[in-house]
């Protein structure tokens, strides 16, 4: 038996304890050596020209231009029920969110300058495949011109269940399934001690991150309200599932206390013999202990649930930060680097905590909404000279700051990866988030024209 068989074998054996769930966490520890960073990269699509929305299935639909990549070599199509849903290409994967979002799944790696030779490969070959079907593919953090009623649906069975128990949870809740692209990146960590230190300096800086890629500032053809209507609609998504952890603050926090909140979310659904069973929001932890028609609570079933749970840092047996807007194709490696120069550089990961450490947990939340709104001109709770409040900007330069110098410290490989900042830098010389330059230039020189913004944002 062969270890990845070996594993896959143990999860699916029975939880018998909380120690089971803290062991499934342990597992993912890792020496420094072995740390890697994964990106996860979600584009939006819109028929070129037209600017409507791209069906899902249909010749010139989404479902085609997964057909046509799985026909380029070293791809293989991923089914379910028939429909094409994903490709799976030698360590590197292509996903369908709900609404037809088109996600790249990259190989982990010690340098961010493969990733971005992998990233520019993906989309040079999107480009060519999508071109022709009049698919046109960009980024932006939600779709700027339609509803979320007129945008496609995947025919999922996972996501069939999560439009019927959402809505009742949030009233943004299949806007955010439907209308929203981010870019999210993945980090190990060595152990319980380590885990904490990453969990606690990244949720601290969430706002200021996020701030960084806000990019979501049109909305049905006219400026949103919002710099990032994305980070918006997920405060309006589902409370149990998603936000900014303020236990993780809590002096007991670590493996046990993180499995604790997960036992408690609902659950969509298991999976068994294939097929998904729905459990209609039952807890984790009631269906541990009471099972479901029959069905017994698995690692497998934990890791699964795990999946489901959207806050802005997530644990499973890594680390992802899923702040960040989808953001045009120059800055889209600038969030891994900001990431990677903070998390795996010990000076870097105290400095940024101490960026944001006196925070309380409502102010935490309270800038975090401020920055949906007002991306890098939101304020902070209190200035450096004790004022009431302070301008959100000097701190995100700051962070900049903070990651380039851990970046060029670790020097990975023996190349500096610091150079994969420079859009954000960019950004902050203007003082102002993406979303607030779309929003400046769709009511400057682009007169609301449609065109110049997918111009801008088209990959």
């Amino acid at each position: 038996m062969t270890l990845e068989r070996r594993a896959a074998a143990d999860l699916e054996r029975p939880i018998e304890s909380l120690q089971d769930l803290v062991d499934y966490f342990r597992a993912g520890e890792k020496p420094r050596a072995r740390w890697r960073v994964g990106i996860e990269h979600e584009k939006l699509a819109l028929r070129s020209g037209s600017w409507d929305p791209v069906p899902y299935d249909g010749a010139r639909g989404i479902e085609a231009l997964l057909a046509r990549i799985a026909g380029e070599p070293g791809w293989s199509a991923l089914s379910e029920d028939g429909h094409l849903m994903g490709l799976d290409g030698d360590g590197i994967g292509v996903s369908l969110e709900p609404g037809a979002q088109v996600e790249l799944n990259g190989r982990p790696v010690e340098n961010l300058l493969d990733t971005r030779r992998e990233i520019e490969a993906h989309l040079a070959l999107l480009r060519r495949l999508a071109e022709p079907l009049g698919i046109t593919l960009f980024g932006l953090g939600a779709h700027p011109f339609h509803p979320v009623k007129e945008l496609p649906q995947v025919p999922r069975e996972r996501y069939r269940i999560m439009r019927r128990y959402l809505p009742a949870r949030g009233e943004l809740a299949l806007d955010m399934m439907h209308a929203t692209a981010s870019v999210q990146a993945s980090f190990d960590y060595a152990d319980e001690s380590d885990m904490i230190a990453k969990m606690r300096t990244a949720l601290a800086v969430t706002p200021i991150a996020a701030a960084l890629f806000a990019n979501a500032s049109i909305a049905l053809g006219r400026p949103s309200g919002f710099v990032s209507r994305r980070l918006h609609i997920w405060h309006h998504t589902d409370p149990d599932r998603s936000g900014m952890l303020p236990f993780a603050f809590d002096p007991d926090f670590g493996y046990a206390r993180y499995a604790e909140w997960a036992l408690d979310v609902p659950m969509f659904f298991i999976v068994r013999d294939g097929g998904y069973l729905p459990l209609e929001g039952k807890t984790f932890r009631r269906f541990w202990r009471e099972g479901h028609d029959g069905e017994r609570a698995t690692l497998a079933d934990f890791e699964r649930h795990l999946t489901t749970l959207f806050p802005e840092v997530r644990l499973k047996r890594l680390l992802e930060m899923r702040c960040a807007d989808s953001v045009p194709a120059d800055l889209l490696c600038a969030v891994p680097a900001l990431w990677k120069g903070i998390l795996y550089d010990g000076d870097a990961l105290a400095a940024a905590h101490a960026l944001a450490a006196g925070w309380s947990p409502a102010e935490r939340e309270a800038v975090h909404a401020d920055v949906a709104r007002r991306g890098l001109a939101a304020e902070v709770p209190r200035g450096p000279q004790g004022e009431r409040s302070a301008p959100l900007l000097p701190l995100a330069r700051e962070l900049v700051a903070i990651a380039r110098a851990g970046l060029r410290r670790q020097a990975a490989l023996g190349s500096d990866e610091s150079g994969l900042l420079d859009p954000v830098e960019a950004l902050l010389e203007r003082g102002k988030s993406p979303g607030q330059v779309v929003l400046e230039r769709w009511q400057g020189d682009w007169a609301g024209n449609p065109d110049r913004l997918i111009e801008y944002a088209r990959y």
